[in-house]
């Protein structure tokens, strides 16, 4: 289930728009950013390789349903993080688009890096989130609170304040819909090194919640 993210690193400069800075990302930062996305998931191998596999879960465990279902849900969040850092007009949008793109993908490495230390296969045979005891959670074959492909299309095609809160919206939906599956693997799982990074994962989701809930109020956005 693992999903590529790409990155564009061609970039061209914008001119002043005599905004106040709340215009596209400086350039070459989104260049800048895709490095730290890639540095980020190197980081991420590593710190999945200091696993100890002394027990690994199985094929159908919960860690490892947990691994490959939020590598899926994480890819979207990152695309949908990549997109605010380059098309925000706002900088705490960018800023907050580019702190979840490189986060998230660090912790894409890691998910991935159990994954082969348990010999398992990136993919299972296993249905979304059939790992867990609500399943059925999923809709129209998403996860909870990943955007359909109409929405991504749709906060593509946005711009300024439009994006911006859109951008928002969205991602506040994915972070509720994520920490349940956090909230999941903390309840069912039982390896020790995978619950300790779930719940800095959630910890993190959190407070990226808290932010963007504050962000959309000022921008005079709604849920």
């Amino acid at each position: 289930m693992t999903a590529a993210v790409t990155t564009d690193t061609e970039h061209e400069e914008t001119p002043d728009t005599g905004d106040g800075g709340r215009g596209a990302a400086p350039r070459f930062g989104a260049v800048a950013l895709a490095v730290a996305v890639v540095v980020g998931l190197l980081l991420g191998y590593a710190g999945g390789l200091l696993t100890p596999a002394l027990t690994r879960p199985g094929d159908n465990s919960a860690e490892a349903g947990f691994a490959r279902d939020m590598t899926s849900h994480h890819a979207q969040a990152v695309a949908m993080g990549l997109l605010a850092f380059k098309q925000g007009q706002d900088p705490e949008v960018r800023q907050i688009g580019g702190d979840i793109a490189t986060g998230q993908q660090g912790e894409i490495g890691t998910m991935q890096t159990w994954l082969r230390s348990w010999k398992l296969d990136p993919t299972g045979d296993q249905p979304p989130m059939a790992w867990m005891s609500d399943g059925a959670a999923v809709k129209n074959g998403l996860m909870p609170g990943m955007a359909t492909p109409e929405e991504m299309a749709k906060l593509k095609a946005a711009t300024g304040r439009e994006f911006d809160v859109l951008f928002l919206q969205m991602m506040i939906r994915h972070h509720v819909g994520g920490v349940h599956m956090i909230d999941g693997i903390l309840d069912q799982g039982h390896d020790g090194d995978v619950l300790a990074v779930a719940q800095v994962m959630k910890n993190t989701q959190q407070k990226d919640l808290a932010n963007l809930t504050a962000a959309l109020k000022r921008l005079g956005g709604t849920l």
